[in-house]
């Protein structure tokens, strides 16, 4: 990386944190959980039960994240999260109690929300003073780093598992966490070409939430119905009788379609604003989430892939431009770290519920109708939120 790197440059070379958070530390689990459920015999309600830990965890680190990051500089607590999450990977296929796994589910969401939100930050204040399209699509770089690890999942995983006859789940999380150290590595170099965000001025650290409360509603109806796809839409497929290299191939093409589509949705976002966006995202997820349902065929599941894939990180694009526009640039931190909060609990409650339901009726297209409802509500409680885009100087401090 050169001495003074294009700011976009660095957007990609720190989105190695949603790589790690995301791609390695949340999705992957998708590919790895039915041979994890065959082997260790679970039920779906245990098994989504795993990630609902996982974003039990990364509750807890995105309340923690902003106290983490004013002790310890923000790049400093973004890369423990990055380490915390590895770690996790790397301990998980060394048992087969289920506690112990559940453990370090839990562990990888408290260091997936550190490396997510903080990363963000430093993102978000990257971009302050440029045009809000550029800001858009440095955060949607950014976040692209999720789809670039489920790609790189969806072409490691299932070749492994097919190697050792689906009996390689262990082997796959040990993939995952050399994954992420190489991540880790290229993180560091990145933070060289980076500064902290500004802490907030004495009087502006207590702040109403209320300012971004639909922007906010609307992100908890994102994370309760987007995490139950991406967890069980890999066993929904197998339940169709969707063979093993053809639920590769529907992976990557996920992973790929989540790439272009933050660049597809950056210009768009950047003009309508972040709630606005937000419904056009969350509506464009309900359509693909529902589609496998209404249409159980194999071109319908790749038409799915693509909507959601394409999609679900621009969510998290628009809430982030959304808070850059309500609130001045030293609350960044903490209306990203609120909105993060709400997501969680949100995320937390998917795919113990889609699991659930899905034990309840036997099935999981039940429990996929439940998500797109929860979508469409999301996208209607975002249009009331009201976005004044502040003036900001050259260094792009609201004012």
């Amino acid at each position: 990386m050169s001495p003074h790197p294009d700011r976009v440059l660095v957007a990609f070379a720190l989105s190695a944190g949603p790589f790690i958070a995301l791609g390695l530390g949340r999705f992957a689990y998708a590919l790895l959980l039915p041979p994890m459920r065959e082997e260790l015999v679970w039920s779906y309600s245990a098994a989504g039960v795993l990630n609902t830990a996982n974003a039990v965890g990364y509750l807890v680190g995105a309340l923690a994240a902003a106290t983490l990051a004013h002790r310890l500089g923000t790049g400093r607590a973004f890369l423990l999260g990055c380490v915390l999450t590895v770690l996790a990977l790397l301990l998980t296929p060394l048992t087969s109690w289920y506690a112990v796994i559940l453990t370090m589910r839990l562990l990888a969401g408290v260091g997936g929300a550190w490396a997510f939100v903080l990363g963000a930050a430093i993102v978000a204040a990257a971009g302050a003073g440029g045009s809000p399209g550029r800001a858009a699509l440095m955060l949607g770089v950014y976040y692209g780093g999720s789809g670039f690890g489920m790609t790189v999942t969806g072409l490691a995983i299932p070749w492994i598992l097919d190697e050792t006859g689906g009996a390689g789940w262990r082997q796959g999380w040990l993939i995952l966490a050399g994954l992420g150290i190489a991540a880790t590595v290229v993180a560091i170099g990145a933070l060289r070409h980076t500064q902290d965000p500004a802490p907030p001025p004495e009087g502006e650290k207590h702040w109403r939430r209320g300012t971004i409360a639909w922007l906010s509603a609307s992100y908890f109806c994102f994370g309760l119905g987007y995490l139950a796809y991406l967890t069980f839409i890999v066993a929904y497929l197998q339940e169709q009788g969707v063979g093993q290299r053809t639920t590769a191939v529907f992976w990557v093409v996920l992973g790929i379609a989540a790439i272009l589509g933050v660049l597809v949705w950056a210009r768009p976002i950047g003009a309508l604003g972040g709630s606005r966006a937000m419904s056009a995202v969350l509506l464009t997820l309900a359509v693909g989430t529902g589609l496998p349902v209404l249409v159980p065929q194999v071109w319908a599941f790749f038409v799915s892939g693509i909507l959601v894939g394409g999609s679900f990180l621009s969510a998290v694009t628009a809430m982030s431009v959304g808070v850059r526009h309500v609130l001045p640039q030293a609350l960044w931190t903490a209306g990203l770290a609120f909105t993060t909060i709400v997501f969680g609990v949100g995320q937390m409650l998917g795919p113990w519920l889609t699991g659930a339901i899905a034990d309840r009726f036997d099935g999981l297209a039940t429990g996929l109708v439940f998500s797109t409802v929860v979508l469409l509500v999301g996208a209607a409680l975002a249009l009331p939120q009201r976005e004044p885009v502040a003036t900001e100087g050259p260094t792009g401090q609201g004012r």
